[in-house]
């Protein structure tokens, strides 16, 4: 499987203010699963459900980037680069 690379987003967690560059799907499905704080909510399920959807091609890329960034601002994320 290919990388599916977009416009790097960086992400600002507030509670640590550790920061982290997500260049693809990959990336942000990765951190969605993993690193999110808070596993819920209709903007974090439908980022989760586009970027796997995504991944099987039944997605496009940048409507990946866009639910993933539209889920950090929810979440109270700092996004930079959306």
């Amino acid at each position: 499987m290919h990388t599916l690379l977009f416009e790097p987003v960086t992400i600002e967690m507030k509670s640590s203010g550790e920061q982290r560059i997500i260049h693809s799907v990959e990336e942000a499905a990765e951190f969605l699963l993993i690193d999110w704080p808070a596993r819920h909510g209709p903007t974090y399920l439908a980022a989760q459900k586009v970027c796997l959807d995504a991944m099987e091609g039944q997605q496009s890329i940048m409507d990946a980037r866009a639910a993933f960034v539209e889920a950090a601002k929810t979440a109270d994320i700092f996004v930079n680069g959306s």
